[in-house]
């Protein structure tokens, strides 16, 4: 009995006691919980977003024709003043009907005429004397073109260059806080295609790799990164087989026909659909 008691004393005194000294019981750090493990639609490893900017005739004449004939679905940044977005219309109109998207890539494919490299950029279309209010409205007047086109009204963007420093009170400031609420998402920053983190990834703030010269096999392996990071790979192209910053149609269709080919792997889906399911998800 001496014994029992003596144990259960010695137990209620130790249960007392805080973790370490100065130390209250309630200040004890807990251990953090890991993050949700991110699931993509019918087990899939990675979303694959293939995009292609500028309006251009090499992107209707080769690169849909391949999506079309694999079965893939893809996002096309209409700049609105291109020649090829009036003078194709019917096109871009068909091809939103078979379920790919049009996206806003802005009225004048405003870049900063500052930036290294950007010696092409006319006076007219320099980012750098444009103000934030200026840039709001063309990318709004953007959304109205491109409903009068597709009938639809969710949207996504893509920044033209990266560029998104605008003339403000007191100095300059990004336009696309401005801007975002008109879309799920937007593609503003480039370089990396592989997204990182999916709790880490910001839908305003997407990295996109615009290849140019890729051949298929290195396009292949960063749609297999993204699927051993469990995430998503983002591609931009501008011309395909032509134009300018080339992918030939070759590599092209070597892509395309591997998503097509694993399809059950890596889910190939528009920007848009697929940044609203991320969105859901988060």
């Amino acid at each position: 009995m001496t014994i029992w008691i003596f144990s259960t004393l010695a137990g209620l005194f130790f249960l007392a006691q805080p973790a370490a000294a100065g130390e209250a019981p309630e200040q004890r750090p807990r251990q953090a919980a890991a993050p949700a493990e991110f699931h993509w639609p019918d087990g899939a490893r990675a979303a694959v977003s293939l995009s292609y900017d500028d309006s251009l005739d090499s992107q209707l004449d080769i690169a849909l024709p391949a999506l079309d004939k694999y079965g893939m679905k893809a996002s096309f940044y209409l700049q609105l003043s291109a020649p090829s977005v009036g003078r194709r219309m019917a096109a871009w109109r068909a091809a939103a009907a078979h379920g790919h998207e049009l996206g806003n890539h802005s009225l004048f494919h405003q870049c900063s005429g500052k930036a290294p490299g950007h010696e092409w950029v006319r006076p007219e279309r320099d980012l750098d004397t444009m103000s934030v209010a200026q840039m709001a409205e063309q990318i709004m007047v953007g959304n109205t073109m491109l409903a009068a086109i597709d009938g639809r009204r969710e949207r996504t963007y893509t920044v033209p260059c990266g560029d998104t420093m605008a003339l403000a009170p007191g100095g300059r400031a990004s336009y696309l806080r401005a801007v975002a609420g008109q879309f799920v998402a937007i593609k503003s920053t480039g370089g990396q295609a592989v997204t990182p983190s999916m709790a880490a990834l910001d839908p305003y703030a997407v990295t996109v790799l615009a290849p140019e010269g890729l051949s298929g096999k290195e396009l292949i392996a960063l749609v297999r990164e993204a699927g051993e990071r469990g995430t998503m790979v983002n591609f931009t192209f501008h011309g395909v087989g032509g134009d300018y910053l080339v992918t030939t149609a070759a590599a092209h269709e070597e892509l395309v026909r591997y998503l097509a080919e694993h399809r059950q792997t890596y889910w190939t889906d528009t920007f848009l659909n697929i940044m609203t399911y991320v969105k859901k998800q988060k």
